[in-house]
């Protein structure tokens, strides 16, 4: 490890360093979270930085310990309203009073249950995802085949489980490919209903997708986009974020970002919130809840 002669911050939330650390340290005022860390400088080794030292850990933790009921639950969702996320996707956001020899777009389909989903209803339904592997796992069962996987039970404990497509879908209207959210190809044609569910925030650039929804959405037509709105900059340069920030002391919000992109080609019909569950193991659990936005193509 090499070692560093720098500025450091010591703290951003009021935490003082132990006066027994032996650091040269200068004093900090004390007080909530800190808009300039105060520094020091040392010579230190350099090593990767332990999650658990983060503001967000230490933010998260004392919110885990000393949290009131409603600083912590969020929008009294319960678990099992969470299950089956993809099917509701379909069957709680979208008119499915559709004419025949309709067309849908899945953009971001994942391993395709809203894509089987929509073709109880549609006649053509197209699932597009940038992961090669779920495209893959998608077209297999597309085909009629069977996945075999393991579920994670706890530490290299696991259990074989099965995937394959839903039962009374007519997988002929059925079909995925791989592709980029942000530069579609140009012959995909229109749609009568395009669904993002789970994709804009995982987007390096939102609003060159959006900048194609207009030519992919039939006048009269439905797009729906679902999301958590969990923006991160591993995935979304802050400049790019639709929402999650302040301007000149105004709180932004995705769906303020949204419909300032959208408008005046789509119409916000409603919102809803759709709570999911993603399991990591026997014992624990991404729980989270979407936000999903419905519009209509003027």
């Amino acid at each position: 490890m090499s070692r560093i002669l720098g500025v450091f911050p010591i703290w951003r939330l009021g935490v003082k360093p132990s006066a027994n650390s032996g650091l040269p340290i200068r004093q900090a005022p004390t007080g909530a979270l800190t808009a300039a860390p105060q520094m020091f400088q040392c010579d230190i080794e350099a090593t990767p930085m332990n999650i658990y030292e983060t503001d967000r850990l230490l933010a998260e933790y004392l919110l885990f310990h000393y949290g009131e009921a409603e600083d912590v639950l969020a929008l009294g969702a319960r678990m099992q309203d969470s299950l089956g996320y993809p099917e509701r996707c379909v069957t709680e956001c979208i008119d499915l009073r559709i004419r025949s020899r309709s067309r849908a777009l899945d953009l971001g389909c994942a391993v395709g249950r809203s894509t089987f989903e929509l073709a109880r209803s549609f006649a053509e339904v197209v699932g597009i995802d940038y992961s090669a592997r779920f495209v893959d796992a998608a077209a297999a069962m597309q085909r009629g085949e069977e996945i075999l996987y393991e579920r994670a039970d706890e530490g290299r404990l696991t259990t074989s489980l099965t995937a394959r497509a839903p039962g009374g879908v007519d997988l002929t209207r059925v079909s995925f490919e791989r592709g980029d959210a942000m530069a579609l190809r140009a012959d995909l044609g229109v749609f009568d209903v395009v669904l993002m569910a789970n994709l804009i925030d995982r987007l390096s650039d939102p609003d060159r997708c959006l900048a194609q929804l207009p030519d992919l959405v039939r006048k009269g037509g439905q797009l729906v986009i679902t999301s958590p709105y969990t923006w991160l900059e591993e995935f979304t340069t802050g400049s790019a974020w639709l929402g999650g920030y302040e301007i000149e002391g105004r709180r932004v919000h995705t769906l303020d970002g949204l419909r300032s992109r959208l408008d005046p080609a789509f119409e916000l019909m409603a919102t809803k919130d759709l709570p999911f569950l993603i399991r990591e193991h026997a014992r624990k659990y991404q729980w989270g809840i979407a936000q999903a936005s419905i519009w209509r193509r003027r």
